[in-house]
Protein backbone atom coordinates (compact mmCIF):
# COMPACT_ATOMS: atom_id res chain seq x y z
CA UNK A 1 0.00 0.00 0.00
CA UNK A 2 1.38 3.21 -1.27
CA UNK A 3 1.06 6.59 0.82
CA UNK A 4 0.20 9.39 -1.67
CA UNK A 5 0.24 12.63 0.59
CA UNK A 6 -2.04 15.42 -1.07
CA UNK A 7 -2.09 18.14 1.79
CA UNK A 8 0.03 18.88 4.62
CA UNK A 9 -1.22 21.89 7.33
CA UNK A 10 1.37 23.38 9.28
CA UNK A 11 0.19 25.13 12.35
CA UNK A 12 2.06 27.17 14.38
CA UNK A 13 0.72 26.86 17.89
CA UNK A 14 1.51 28.49 21.52
CA UNK A 15 0.93 26.83 24.94
CA UNK A 16 1.56 28.20 28.51
CA UNK A 17 2.83 26.13 31.01
CA UNK A 18 1.25 25.70 34.30
CA UNK A 19 4.57 26.69 35.94
CA UNK A 20 7.98 27.78 34.46
CA UNK A 21 10.55 24.90 33.56
CA UNK A 22 14.11 26.06 34.13
CA UNK A 23 17.16 24.43 33.23
CA UNK A 24 21.02 25.38 33.49
CA UNK A 25 20.21 27.02 29.70
CA UNK A 26 17.27 28.49 30.35
CA UNK A 27 13.41 28.86 31.71
CA UNK A 28 10.44 28.29 29.69
CA UNK A 29 6.81 30.17 30.39
CA UNK A 30 5.36 29.07 27.28
CA UNK A 31 6.10 26.12 24.69
CA UNK A 32 5.55 27.19 20.88
CA UNK A 33 5.90 24.57 18.58
CA UNK A 34 4.75 23.51 14.94
CA UNK A 35 1.99 21.26 14.45
CA UNK A 36 1.93 18.70 11.13
CA UNK A 37 -0.64 16.91 9.68
CA UNK A 38 -0.46 15.30 6.73
CA UNK A 39 -3.09 14.34 4.99
CA UNK A 40 -3.67 11.50 1.87
CA UNK A 41 -6.01 11.02 -0.67
CA UNK A 42 -8.16 9.48 1.66
CA UNK A 43 -8.72 12.28 3.56
CA UNK A 44 -6.75 10.26 6.50
CA UNK A 45 -4.95 12.59 8.39
CA UNK A 46 -0.99 11.63 10.54
CA UNK A 47 -0.10 14.14 12.98
CA UNK A 48 3.47 15.29 13.83
CA UNK A 49 4.94 17.36 16.61
CA UNK A 50 8.45 19.62 16.30
CA UNK A 51 10.00 19.87 19.21
CA UNK A 52 12.14 22.94 18.16
CA UNK A 53 12.17 26.06 21.14
CA UNK A 54 11.70 29.44 20.41
CA UNK A 55 15.44 29.98 20.69
CA UNK A 56 18.29 27.77 19.79
CA UNK A 57 19.58 27.21 23.25
CA UNK A 58 18.79 23.19 23.07
CA UNK A 59 20.39 23.00 19.71
CA UNK A 60 20.33 25.08 16.81
CA UNK A 61 16.96 24.55 15.76
CA UNK A 62 14.20 26.91 16.38
CA UNK A 63 10.62 27.15 15.33
CA UNK A 64 11.42 29.54 12.94
CA UNK A 65 14.16 27.93 11.04
CA UNK A 66 12.19 24.25 11.10
CA UNK A 67 8.90 25.93 9.88
CA UNK A 68 11.88 27.29 6.83
CA UNK A 69 12.82 23.95 6.48
CA UNK A 70 9.95 21.90 6.33
CA UNK A 71 8.20 24.65 4.03
CA UNK A 72 11.18 25.01 1.67
CA UNK A 73 13.03 21.59 1.86
CA UNK A 74 11.05 18.58 3.12
CA UNK A 75 7.80 19.50 1.87
CA UNK A 76 8.49 19.69 -1.47
CA UNK A 77 10.67 15.92 -1.05
CA UNK A 78 7.43 14.42 0.65
CA UNK A 79 5.14 15.21 -2.45
CA UNK A 80 8.16 13.84 -4.95
CA UNK A 81 6.77 10.43 -5.01
CA UNK A 82 4.12 7.98 -2.98
CA UNK A 83 5.58 6.19 -0.08
CA UNK A 84 5.62 2.39 0.50
CA UNK A 85 7.02 2.77 3.62
CA UNK A 86 7.71 5.87 6.48
CA UNK A 87 11.48 4.90 6.89
CA UNK A 88 12.21 6.14 3.47
CA UNK A 89 12.04 9.24 4.40
CA UNK A 90 15.57 9.12 6.27
CA UNK A 91 17.15 8.48 3.29
CA UNK A 92 14.86 10.54 1.03
CA UNK A 93 15.54 13.48 3.65
CA UNK A 94 19.48 12.87 3.59
CA UNK A 95 20.31 15.21 1.33
CA UNK A 96 19.42 17.96 4.05
CA UNK A 97 21.99 18.44 6.38
CA UNK A 98 20.86 18.31 10.30
CA UNK A 99 17.83 20.00 10.95
CA UNK A 100 16.93 17.39 13.35
CA UNK A 101 13.59 18.23 14.75
CA UNK A 102 12.31 19.93 11.25
CA UNK A 103 12.60 16.26 9.66
CA UNK A 104 10.73 14.12 12.76
CA UNK A 105 7.83 16.35 12.53
CA UNK A 106 7.25 15.16 8.90
CA UNK A 107 8.03 11.97 9.38
CA UNK A 108 6.27 11.64 12.19
CA UNK A 109 2.72 12.46 10.57
CA UNK A 110 3.76 10.12 7.88
CA UNK A 111 4.76 7.55 10.76
CA UNK A 112 0.70 8.02 12.08
CA UNK A 113 -0.57 7.88 8.93
CA UNK A 114 0.89 4.99 7.59
CA UNK A 115 0.06 3.47 11.01
CA UNK A 116 -3.72 4.49 10.30
CA UNK A 117 -3.88 2.81 6.79
CA UNK A 118 -3.01 -0.22 8.28
CA UNK A 119 -5.09 -0.26 10.66
CA UNK A 120 -2.49 -0.72 12.84
CA UNK A 121 -1.75 0.93 16.49
CA UNK A 122 1.64 3.08 15.94
CA UNK A 123 3.32 1.14 18.41
CA UNK A 124 2.96 -2.17 16.90
CA UNK A 125 3.83 -0.59 13.36
CA UNK A 126 7.39 0.12 15.09
CA UNK A 127 7.71 -3.33 16.16
CA UNK A 128 7.35 -2.19 20.43
CA UNK A 129 5.44 -5.05 22.56
CA UNK A 130 4.20 -3.64 25.57
CA UNK A 131 0.68 -2.75 26.82
CA UNK A 132 2.39 -0.09 29.42
CA UNK A 133 5.11 1.49 29.72
CA UNK A 134 6.88 3.43 33.02
CA UNK A 135 7.61 6.82 33.47
CA UNK A 136 8.97 9.21 35.91
CA UNK A 137 9.62 13.06 35.69
CA UNK A 138 11.40 15.13 35.43
CA UNK A 139 11.77 18.13 37.66
CA UNK A 140 13.67 22.07 36.77
CA UNK A 141 15.89 24.30 38.83
CA UNK A 142 13.85 25.74 41.48
CA UNK A 143 13.69 28.97 43.13
CA UNK A 144 15.05 27.11 46.71
CA UNK A 145 15.86 23.54 47.63
CA UNK A 146 12.36 23.70 50.13
CA UNK A 147 10.58 23.79 46.91
CA UNK A 148 12.52 21.55 45.15
CA UNK A 149 11.71 18.90 47.79
CA UNK A 150 7.97 19.71 48.34
CA UNK A 151 8.01 19.10 44.37
CA UNK A 152 9.65 15.76 44.43
CA UNK A 153 7.36 14.43 47.35
CA UNK A 154 4.27 14.97 45.16
CA UNK A 155 5.59 13.19 42.50
CA UNK A 156 6.89 10.31 44.91
CA UNK A 157 3.56 10.18 46.07
CA UNK A 158 2.06 10.27 42.75
CA UNK A 159 3.92 6.77 41.80
CA UNK A 160 6.15 8.64 39.29
CA UNK A 161 8.86 5.41 38.46
CA UNK A 162 11.95 7.75 38.65
CA UNK A 163 12.54 11.59 39.80
CA UNK A 164 14.92 13.65 37.39
CA UNK A 165 16.60 16.80 38.91
CA UNK A 166 18.13 19.59 36.96
CA UNK A 167 21.56 20.59 38.11
CA UNK A 168 24.19 23.13 37.09
CA UNK A 169 26.87 24.22 38.93
CA UNK A 170 26.01 25.72 42.55
CA UNK A 171 22.88 24.07 42.02
CA UNK A 172 23.97 20.50 42.16
CA UNK A 173 25.85 18.11 44.94
CA UNK A 174 24.41 20.21 48.03
CA UNK A 175 20.66 19.81 46.33
CA UNK A 176 21.20 16.42 45.04
CA UNK A 177 22.35 15.62 48.79
CA UNK A 178 19.26 17.07 50.39
CA UNK A 179 17.05 15.20 47.63
CA UNK A 180 18.46 12.12 48.99
CA UNK A 181 18.60 12.51 52.37
CA UNK A 182 14.94 12.96 52.54
CA UNK A 183 14.07 10.18 49.74
CA UNK A 184 16.88 7.66 50.05
CA UNK A 185 15.67 5.08 47.85
CA UNK A 186 13.99 7.17 45.50
CA UNK A 187 15.59 6.21 41.68
CA UNK A 188 16.89 9.85 40.95
CA UNK A 189 19.19 11.06 38.22
CA UNK A 190 20.76 14.66 37.64
CA UNK A 191 21.03 16.52 34.21
CA UNK A 192 22.98 18.39 33.44
CA UNK A 193 22.50 19.77 30.03
CA UNK A 194 26.60 20.44 29.18
CA UNK A 195 26.54 22.39 32.36
CA UNK A 196 30.00 20.79 33.19
CA UNK A 197 33.23 20.43 32.09
CA UNK A 198 36.59 18.23 32.98
CA UNK A 199 37.58 21.16 35.29
CA UNK A 200 34.42 19.99 36.93
CA UNK A 201 35.47 16.37 37.79
CA UNK A 202 36.00 16.51 41.41
CA UNK A 203 32.08 17.94 42.34
CA UNK A 204 31.10 15.39 39.38
CA UNK A 205 33.19 13.03 41.50
CA UNK A 206 31.33 13.86 44.68
CA UNK A 207 27.65 12.94 43.21
CA UNK A 208 29.32 9.00 43.16
CA UNK A 209 28.09 8.56 47.22
CA UNK A 210 24.41 9.50 46.07
CA UNK A 211 23.84 6.45 44.03
CA UNK A 212 22.36 8.17 41.61
CA UNK A 213 20.90 6.41 38.26
CA UNK A 214 22.86 8.42 36.01
CA UNK A 215 23.93 11.84 35.48
CA UNK A 216 22.79 13.03 31.82
CA UNK A 217 25.12 15.35 29.58
CA UNK A 218 27.21 16.51 31.92
CA UNK A 219 29.74 17.75 29.22
CA UNK A 220 29.71 20.17 26.07
CA UNK A 221 26.52 18.83 23.99
CA UNK A 222 28.68 17.36 20.78
CA UNK A 223 31.42 15.68 23.11
CA UNK A 224 32.39 12.44 23.45
CA UNK A 225 35.82 12.17 23.94
CA UNK A 226 36.04 14.14 26.98
CA UNK A 227 32.86 11.78 27.77
CA UNK A 228 34.57 8.93 27.73
CA UNK A 229 37.63 10.33 30.56
CA UNK A 230 34.85 11.25 32.44
CA UNK A 231 32.87 7.89 32.75
CA UNK A 232 36.62 6.32 33.15
CA UNK A 233 36.76 8.14 36.62
CA UNK A 234 33.39 8.09 38.08
CA UNK A 235 31.03 5.41 39.35
CA UNK A 236 27.78 7.12 38.45
CA UNK A 237 26.80 6.02 34.90
CA UNK A 238 26.98 8.77 32.38
CA UNK A 239 24.12 9.41 29.16
CA UNK A 240 24.43 10.70 27.16
CA UNK A 241 21.59 13.21 25.45
CA UNK A 242 22.24 16.14 22.37
CA UNK A 243 25.48 14.28 21.86
CA UNK A 244 23.90 11.65 20.08
CA UNK A 245 21.90 12.65 17.38
CA UNK A 246 22.06 9.22 15.04
CA UNK A 247 23.41 5.76 15.34
CA UNK A 248 26.53 6.47 13.82
CA UNK A 249 26.87 8.82 17.06
CA UNK A 250 25.67 6.18 19.38
CA UNK A 251 27.78 3.59 17.93
CA UNK A 252 31.12 6.09 18.23
CA UNK A 253 30.03 6.64 21.59
CA UNK A 254 29.88 3.21 22.63
CA UNK A 255 32.91 2.28 21.23
CA UNK A 256 35.06 5.07 22.93
CA UNK A 257 33.09 4.41 26.38
CA UNK A 258 31.70 7.57 26.70
CA UNK A 259 28.48 6.61 28.20
CA UNK A 260 26.68 3.91 29.97
CA UNK A 261 22.91 5.00 28.97
CA UNK A 262 21.87 6.64 26.24
CA UNK A 263 18.61 8.98 26.14
CA UNK A 264 16.82 8.55 22.67
CA UNK A 265 14.57 11.72 21.79
CA UNK A 266 12.75 11.47 18.37
CA UNK A 267 13.10 15.12 17.45
CA UNK A 268 16.97 15.24 18.51
CA UNK A 269 17.88 12.38 16.40
CA UNK A 270 15.69 13.20 13.00
CA UNK A 271 12.63 11.04 13.43
CA UNK A 272 11.46 7.48 14.61
CA UNK A 273 13.33 5.69 12.21
CA UNK A 274 16.44 6.80 13.39
CA UNK A 275 15.33 6.44 17.33
CA UNK A 276 14.25 2.80 16.01
CA UNK A 277 18.16 2.45 14.94
CA UNK A 278 19.96 4.08 17.98
CA UNK A 279 17.31 1.22 19.82
CA UNK A 280 18.99 -1.24 18.03
CA UNK A 281 22.49 -0.71 18.18
CA UNK A 282 22.20 0.09 22.20
CA UNK A 283 20.46 -3.50 22.50
CA UNK A 284 23.25 -5.62 20.64
CA UNK A 285 25.75 -3.67 22.93
CA UNK A 286 24.03 -3.92 26.18
CA UNK A 287 23.40 -0.21 26.55
CA UNK A 288 19.84 0.07 28.05
CA UNK A 289 17.92 3.37 26.37
CA UNK A 290 15.09 5.47 27.64
CA UNK A 291 12.70 8.17 26.26
CA UNK A 292 13.68 11.94 26.86
CA UNK A 293 10.52 14.86 26.94
CA UNK A 294 10.75 18.23 25.01
CA UNK A 295 7.99 19.78 26.75
CA UNK A 296 5.56 18.38 24.30
CA UNK A 297 2.37 18.23 23.70
CA UNK A 298 0.31 15.73 23.21
CA UNK A 299 0.93 14.81 19.55
CA UNK A 300 4.78 14.55 20.20
CA UNK A 301 4.01 12.69 23.47
CA UNK A 302 2.07 10.01 21.95
CA UNK A 303 5.08 9.46 20.00
CA UNK A 304 6.94 9.07 22.63
CA UNK A 305 5.03 6.29 24.46
CA UNK A 306 4.92 4.20 21.24
CA UNK A 307 8.75 4.69 20.40
CA UNK A 308 8.83 3.47 24.26
CA UNK A 309 7.32 -0.19 23.62
CA UNK A 310 10.67 -1.21 22.07
CA UNK A 311 12.45 -3.63 23.87
CA UNK A 312 15.48 -2.12 24.79
CA UNK A 313 13.44 1.04 26.31
CA UNK A 314 14.50 -0.44 30.22
CA UNK A 315 14.44 2.75 31.98
CA UNK A 316 11.73 5.40 32.65
CA UNK A 317 11.33 8.04 30.80
CA UNK A 318 10.48 11.84 30.77
CA UNK A 319 6.85 11.05 29.85
CA UNK A 320 5.05 12.82 31.87
CA UNK A 321 1.09 12.90 32.34
CA UNK A 322 -0.52 15.64 29.76
CA UNK A 323 -1.28 17.52 33.21
CA UNK A 324 1.97 17.91 34.46
CA UNK A 325 2.52 20.87 31.77
CA UNK A 326 -0.90 22.11 30.65
CA UNK A 327 -4.23 23.03 31.84
CA UNK A 328 -5.62 21.27 28.53
CA UNK A 329 -3.26 18.98 25.75
CA UNK A 330 -4.00 19.44 22.57
CA UNK A 331 -5.30 15.10 22.31
CA UNK A 332 -8.33 13.23 23.80
CA UNK A 333 -8.02 11.46 26.17
CA UNK A 334 -5.21 13.34 27.65
CA UNK A 335 -1.81 11.02 28.50
CA UNK A 336 -2.84 10.04 31.84
CA UNK A 337 -0.05 8.54 34.61
CA UNK A 338 -1.47 5.84 37.11
CA UNK A 339 1.26 4.85 39.99
CA UNK A 340 4.04 5.43 37.04
CA UNK A 341 2.30 3.64 34.36
CA UNK A 342 0.94 4.70 30.64
CA UNK A 343 -1.72 2.32 29.07
CA UNK A 344 -0.12 2.37 25.82
CA UNK A 345 -3.58 3.12 23.28
CA UNK A 346 -4.57 0.51 21.06
CA UNK A 347 -6.25 2.77 18.27
CA UNK A 348 -4.82 2.99 15.53
CA UNK A 349 -1.70 5.53 15.01
CA UNK A 350 -0.96 7.96 17.84
CA UNK A 351 -4.30 6.23 19.55
CA UNK A 352 -4.90 9.43 20.58
CA UNK A 353 -7.64 11.74 18.93
CA UNK A 354 -6.51 15.25 18.06
CA UNK A 355 -9.15 17.89 19.60
CA UNK A 356 -8.94 20.38 16.67
CA UNK A 357 -11.13 22.85 18.75
CA UNK A 358 -8.42 22.92 21.49
CA UNK A 359 -5.72 23.40 18.52
CA UNK A 360 -7.43 25.80 16.74
CA UNK A 361 -7.90 27.42 20.13
CA UNK A 362 -4.09 27.88 20.59
CA UNK A 363 -2.98 28.13 16.87
CA UNK A 364 -1.69 31.80 16.06
CA UNK A 365 -1.22 30.92 11.92
CA UNK A 366 -1.42 27.94 9.77
CA UNK A 367 -0.83 27.43 5.95
CA UNK A 368 -1.44 24.50 3.61
CA UNK A 369 0.61 22.50 1.18
CA UNK A 370 -0.40 20.50 -2.04
CA UNK A 371 2.13 19.11 -4.10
Amino acid sequence: MEIKVRRVVLRHLQMELKSPFTTSFGSFQKKEFILVEAVDEDGVSGWGESVAFSSPWYNEETVKTNWHIIEDFLLPLLFQAPIAHPEELRQRFSIIRKNQMAKAAVEGAVWDLFAKKQALPLHKALGGNKHSIEVGVSIGIQKSVDDLLRIVERYVQAGYRRIKIKIKPGWDVGVVREVRRRFPDVPLMADANSAYSLADIDRLKALDEFQLMMIEQPLASDDIVDHAALQSQIKTPVCLDESICSAEDARKAIQLGSCRIINIKIGRVGGLTEAKRIHDICQKNGIPVWCGGMLEAGVGRAHNIAITTLENFTLPGDTAASSHYWEKDIIVPEVVVRNGMITVPEQPGIGYEVDRRQVDIYTSYAKVYRP
